[in-house]
C-alpha cells in the first residue's frame, strides 16, 4: 500500500555550505475510481482515506449524497498482470436501487493533482444537480472568528509539517471548532475526503460549517462546498471569477484572501457580522 510520505536522498545547499541528508517528501500515486466496476476517473493523490477520497467524489458528481446509497467500497485485487494488489484501484457499488448515472459521466481521463473542470456547461450541471439547497447555515460569523482558522489549520497539517507539500482542507463549525481536517497534494482531493468521510458517517448535508482550504478557491472548489450543502467556503489565497459566479448564484459564502484579519468577500456577506464597518 502506497505511503502519504517517502524519504529520498538529497544534496542540500545552504549558503555555499553542501551536505547530503535524507529528506521527507509528500506521496503521490494515481488512484482509479471505478463505480460498479466500471472506470470512472484517475486522480493523482496522496494515500490515505482512499475510500473517502473514492466517495466524496462522487458526492461531488451527483452519484450519491447519503450512506446508505453506497454498499461497497474495496480495494480491488490482482490489479496487475502478476495479480498483485497495488492499492490504487478502488471499487465503489452502489446499493440495489440507486440509479447508475449516464455513460457521460465516465471520464476516464487523467487527472493531475491541480485539476479543474470549468466552463458554463459545469456551473449549470452544478446547479441542477446538487440535492442540498443551501440553507441559512451558520449566520454571523466575525472577520475576527475567520482571522484565527487558517492558523488552527495550520496547526493540524502534521504531514505538511514534515514535507512541506500538501494542501488541506478542514471543517470548522460556526464557533471555529475544528470539526475535521485532510490533506492531500491535490487540493480537490483533500475536499474530497473531508466530504466522503462526512458522508460514511451520515453527517450530509454540511448545512453548519464553514470550509477552509490552504489554497485558492476554485470553480471545482466550490462545486464540491455545494454538492455536499456546506453553505460557507473560505480559502487563503484567490477564488477565479467562475467560483465566484457559481458562489453567487447558489447562495455559497466565498471568502478569499484570507490572511490574518484581512480578506475578501466575493458572496454571501449576508452571513457575516459586519457591523460597524462599511459595505
Amino acid at each position: 500500500m502506497g505511503r502519504a510520505t517517502e524519504r529520498r536522498r538529497v544534496v542540500r545547499i545552504r549558503d555555499g555550505a553542501v551536505s547530503a541528508r535524507p529528506d521527507t517528501l509528500a506521496g503521490e500515486e494515481p488512484l482509479e475510481i471505478r463505480l460498479n466496476g466500471r472506470p470512472l476517473a484517475v486522480t493523482m493523490r496522496t494515500p490515505g482515506d482512499d475510500f473517502a477520497l473514492a466517495t466524496g467524489f462522487l458526492v461531488s458528481e451527483g452519484v450519491v449524497a447519503a450512506a446508505e446509497e453506497v454498499r461497497s467500497v474495496v480495494y480491488c485485487a490482482g490489479a496487475q498482470d502478476d495479480g498483485a494488489n497495488t492499492y490504487n484501484v478502488v471499487d465503489v457499488r452502489l446499493a440495489p436501487g440507486v440509479p447508475v448515472p449516464e455513460t457521460g459521466l465516465e471520464r476516464n481521463v487523467y487527472t493531475t493533482s491541480s485539476c479543474g473542470l470549468c466552463g458554463k456547461a459545469s456551473l449549470d450541471a452544478v446547479r441542477t444537480s446538487t440535492r442540498f439547497a443551501l440553507g441559512p447555515g451558520p449566520m454571523g460569523i466575525t472577520p475576527e472568528l475567520l482571522a484565527v482558522l487558517p492558523e488552527r489549520l495550520r496547526a493540524a497539517q502534521r504531514v505538511f509539517d514534515r514535507t512541506g507539500g500538501l494542501h488541506a482542507a478542514a471543517l470548522f463549525s460556526p464557533a471555529g471548532e475544528l470539526i475535521d481536517v485532510r490533506e492531500d497534494v491535490g487540493r480537490h482531493n483533500a475536499v474530497d475526503k473531508l466530504v466522503g468521510r462526512a458522508l460514511r458517517e451520515g453527517l450530509l448535508p454540511l448545512e453548519e460549517t464553514i470550509l477552509l482550504v490552504s489554497g485558492r478557491a476554485s470553480f471545482e472548489l466550490a462545486q464540491k462546498a455545494v454538492m455536499a450543502g456546506v453553505p460557507f467556503l473560505a480559502a487563503v489565497s484567490a477564488p477565479s471569477s467562475l467560483a465566484v459566479e457559481l458562489a453567487a448564484e447558489t447562495g455559497l459564502t466565498l471568502v478569499g484572501f484570507l490572511r490574518g484579519r484581512s480578506m475578501n468577500v466575493y458572496a454571501g456577506e449576508h452571513r457575516l457580522d459586519l457591523a460597524g464597518a462599511p459595505v
